[in-house]
Parts: structure tokens; sequence; C-alpha cells
């Protein structure tokens, strides 16, 4: 096993500048062995050392050690295809990367997309990641989601090297939008917002460009005092550009609305290009990956930055993917809540990172999720399955089972007999602990298994007895799981009737709530603890009250 894992850590070390990363090697190690996801806690600690040893190891060392190993294993390092392999980075490159959210909603699967690839490409190649937040336009910004945003990403194990606001930067802005105006690269322009927008669609450059330094400099300064939508400062781009965005664009704007971190201290806001543009120069951004819908204002913001004298970053835009059926609007969401037809931002329906943590989602099913589906062009729209698969690949390792009955039903099974039944707390881990009953003849099953017995098959209460049904009457037939075996008809799971059983709810996600009972062991889980209800799904413990266990449903 510890060949298996120091071979493939290697490979990976090689592959990504000398830095292995022990998800991967966990992922080749169990796809060469699945029968070591028996030992996954072993496997994984096991790993953690291994990777620690190779990453000390110098580059040249690695690739040394690698040869011991076999030259398809080599060829294997040699072909495989990095996933940032478009920015042809060099060794030594200085890379520094940023994720910049609005906080205006509340982040979603889409978002974990684009902060994993960048936190990746920096991690990978010994760079720097910013968390910056996007919050220059005080209408959008929202106090609730800054907090959120930096919860949500703690949670999926983000450590960003810096987090920085644009906010903060307003000084900034001014200068470069200052810079720009003396250089003869802006101008501030009067026009009613209806005749620029006509201008801008027709190619026809507005009057006010063509106003001397000093004009232009005096309406700067009253920018400042002016009404909102009076006064704008503009570039100076080419009005009969292919690319609409180049056709005179704002690059400072009034807004009168109090924000949330500045108060009314600023009414005066950089436009989201001028603010990208110049935030990516200011903090030294190299590399960027974000989604496609940027596409067009890639040329903007890279003409903004080569005018203000940074170097452009290099960016990347990849095809959005869609969860078919799952809203991500932000404003529709907003209005969902409002209607009341989604419990709010983390409704069972929905993929914002906080639905998916109440789900039961884990932030490691999450990345391995958002990363298989790759950096295209290509729109795709993916399923739940395609992000259960992932999720549910790390649960079944990991989850301890229970016994959960809904639409209970009492059955008696004449002569059975006393017994002392030891349930497995997971069937593939023989050191975990075991639940215990004293059982004799009385039991709740579920009703759907109740109606569907027939007279004369044989039936097996889950570890612990075989029976028949006669007319109206169980009888014991054996204890054996052997005797079932070979002529046996199905397996249920069942709770003994006594009175410490739990009262439990458990929300779905199409907000039915499904009410029934589950064993007394379950009373020792801890709130967000997620476990497997046996025959019935993956489940996390949301809220634990004294007579009361409710649950939101994972997924199969």
């Amino acid at each position: 096993m510890k060949q298996t894992i120091l071979k493939y850590a290697l490979q990976n070390a090689v592959k990504f500048k000398g830095k292995a990363h022990p998800g991967a090697v966990i992922g080749k190690v169990l796809a060469e062995n699945p029968e070591l996801k028996k030992t996954a806690k072993k496997i994984i600690g096991e790993t953690k050392k291994i990777v620690d040893k190779v990453n000390s190891l110098s580059l040249e060392k690695q690739k040394k050690e690698l040869e011991k190993y076999s030259d398809s294993l080599k060829e294997a390092v040699r072909e495989e295809k990095d996933i940032f392999s478009m920015f042809e980075i060099k060794e030594n490159e200085e890379v520094v990367t940023a994720f910049p959210p609005e906080p205006s909603k509340y982040p979603h699967i889409g978002h974990a997309k684009a902060l994993f690839l960048n936190y990746e490409l920096a991690k990978r190649n010994n760079g720097k990641f910013i968390l910056r937040f996007e919050d220059t336009n005080p209408k959008l910004a929202d106090k609730e989601f800054y907090k959120i945003h930096l919860e949500n990403y703690e949670w999926l194990g983000i450590k960003a090297d810096e987090v920085t606001y644009a906010s903060d930067y307003m000084d900034d802005f001014y200068d470069l939008a200052k810079r720009m105006l003396k250089k003869g690269y802006a101008y501030v322009c009067t026009c009613s917002q209806e005749k620029i927008k006509k201008d801008r669609f027709e190619g026809k450059e507005c009057t006010c460009r063509y106003l001397m330094e000093d004009k232009h400099l005096k309406r700067f300064e009253e920018l400042f005092n002016s009404a909102e939508g009076k006064m704008v400062l503009r570039l100076k781009g080419y009005m009969q550009h292919q690319n609409t965005t180049m056709r005179d664009p704002a690059l400072l704007r009034v807004i009168k609305h109090k924000h949330p971190r500045h108060g009314s201290k600023y009414h005066v806001w950089p436009t989201y290009d001028f603010e990208n543009a110049a935030m990516d120069g200011l903090q030294g951004i190299t590399h960027r990956l974000r989604t496609k819908e940027f596409e067009l204002r890639n040329e903007l913001q890279n003409h903004v930055q080569t005018t203000l004298g940074f170097k452009n970053t290099k960016i990347y835009e990849f095809a959005r993917f869609n969860l078919e059926g799952v809203e991500s609007s932000g404003r529709v969401i907003r209005d969902l809540i409002k209607k009341k037809k989604l419990v709010g931002w983390d409704d069972p329906s929905l993929t914002t990172i906080a639905a998916l943590k109440r789900r039961g989602f884990l932030p490691e099913a999450i990345k391995n999720f958002v990363l298989s589906t790759g950096i295209t062009k290509s729109e795709s729209v993916l399923t739940w399955d395609d992000l259960i698969v992932h999720n549910k690949r790390i649960l079944d390792a990991q989850a301890d089972r229970y016994f959960f009955i809904k639409d209970a039903k009492e059955i008696k099974i004449e002569n059975a007999p006393t017994q002392d039944v030891k349930l497995k707390l997971h069937p593939e881990f023989e050191d975990r602990d075991f639940r215990e009953y004293k059982v004799k003849d009385s039991f709740f099953i579920e009703k759907d298994d109740f109606k569907n017995f027939k007279n004369n098959k044989l039936y097996r209460l889950m570890d612990c007895l075989n029976f028949t049904k006669k007319r109206d009457k169980f009888v014991f037939h054996s204890s054996e799981h052997e005797k079932f075996k070979k002529k046996g008809h199905l397996i249920i799971h069942w709770l003994p009737k006594q009175k410490d059983l739990v009262k439990t709810e458990v929300l779905m996600p199409d907000k039915k709530l499904v009410k029934g009972i589950a064993e007394p062991a379950t009373k020792k889980l801890k709130e967000n603890e997620v476990i497997q209800f046996q025959r019935f799904g993956f489940c996390r413990l949301d809220k634990k009250e004294k007579n009361r266990l409710s649950f939101w449903y994972s997924h199969k």
C-alpha cells in the first residue's frame, strides 16, 4: 500500500512542479485498488505522511525517485495534460490569482468552481491567492453577505493569503482616474443617460470628448458634488469598435446610496470594468480564471490596465455549468424567499454553498465535482446525480448506519426467541462500535414493507431473524442468514418495540416532511453529523431537541 501511495505521490508532485496533493493521490490509489476503500481512514493518514515527505524533496530528487517505477507511469506523467496548461506557466514564474465575489447574494456552486480553480492555480505554483470583495456598487453590497461568503469559503477549505475590499481603495481609483484624464485617456461627460446609450448604439462620438484638459479637470471636481445621473467619467475608447464595451464606457459614476462598510463617505463609485482592471493592477494579479460572460470585457479591462501602466492580467474564460432545474439568480431567489416559496438561501432545492452544507454535502465532494467539470468553453447542463456521486463516494466510508422507520407498523412474530442482537455501525468497518438490542417477538417495520408481504415467502429482519407470512400471521423461521440466502425474498430494516425510540423527522429536497421513529442510538449524534438511514438515504442532523431529532435529507 505504501509503495502505491509513494508511486502516485511522486507522479503528482512531478506533474505539479514539486507539490503533490493528497486528494489526487488518494483518488489514484483507490482507483488502482478499490478494496482499499475498506481502510479509508488508514489510507488518508498514510497518504498525508507520504505526500509531506515527497513534497520536502527537490523536484530533481522527485524525478529521480520516480524513475524507479515503470516506464508506463513515467509516460503517463509526460502525457497527462495539466488543467492549467493554457497559461504555459514556467518554472518559478510568479503567480498571483484572485477570486472577486460581489457581496450581494449567497455564493453558490458556480462560484465554487471559479474559487477552487483560482485557488488551485496559485497553490500548485507556490503562488499567492487573494480573496477580494468587489463591493463598489453600494446598492448591491449587503453587510450580511460579506460574512456569509467568508464563512462558506472557510468551510470549503479555502485559506486566502489576503482578504481585501475594493471599497477600501476609493482614493486609489480617484487618483488613477485623474491620471487617465490628464493623459487624455478619459473625459467627463454631462450628456443624459438616454443620449449616451443612443450614441454608443449608433457609434457616434460625444462632443464632451473634445473639451480642453482644464475644462475636464474642473468637471472632474464638480463630479463629486453632482446629482446621480448628471455626470460620468468615460473612457476615450473607439465608438465604431465591434466590441461595444470599447465604445466610451463609464469609469466613474455617482451613486448616492449608503454603503455597508463606509456609510455615506463616498458617492462617486467605479464601474465594474474600471474597478476590476485597476484592482488587478494594484494587487499585481498575474492570472485569473472566470466564467465566459465576462469574455467581451477582457479587451476593455486590458486596455484600461495598459493606459494605467499596469501589466495585463492573463485571463482565461470558461463556460458556466448549470445544474438541471436549479435556480441560481440572486434576484429570483430573493423574490421566491419573500413569497415564502423557498425556506431561505439554504433551501434544500438550491445549490448555494449554505444549502449544500445544510443538506450534508461535503467540501471535498463539492471541490471534486466542480473540478471534474473541466475548463471548457462549451456550456453544459449537469444533474444532481453528477454531484451526488462525488459526495456518496466519500460518505459511503464515513457515515455510520442507523435504522429509521417511517409510517411505522407493529408486527408480532410467533415463536420468535429472545435474542441479543448486535448491529454494525458500518458494514465494512469491524473496528467501529455496535448498537445492541434485546429483542423478542414485537417489532416496528415500515407500512410499505408490510403491504408487500406475500404468503409463504421468506423474509429477514436485517441481522436479526428470518420469518414467513402465513395468512394473517408472521411466524419465526430461523436466525441464520445462511438459511435466508437459499430461498429468501427480502431483507428489511426494523426497530424493536420499546419505549426509548426517538421521534424523528426528515426534510426532503421537495420540502415534504417525512416523520417516523429512529433507534435510541441516534440520541448520541451531534448536530451537523451526516449518517445513513439504511434503505432510506444519507441525512444530516439539523436540529437536536429533547424529544425529537430533525434531519435534512442529503441523497440516496
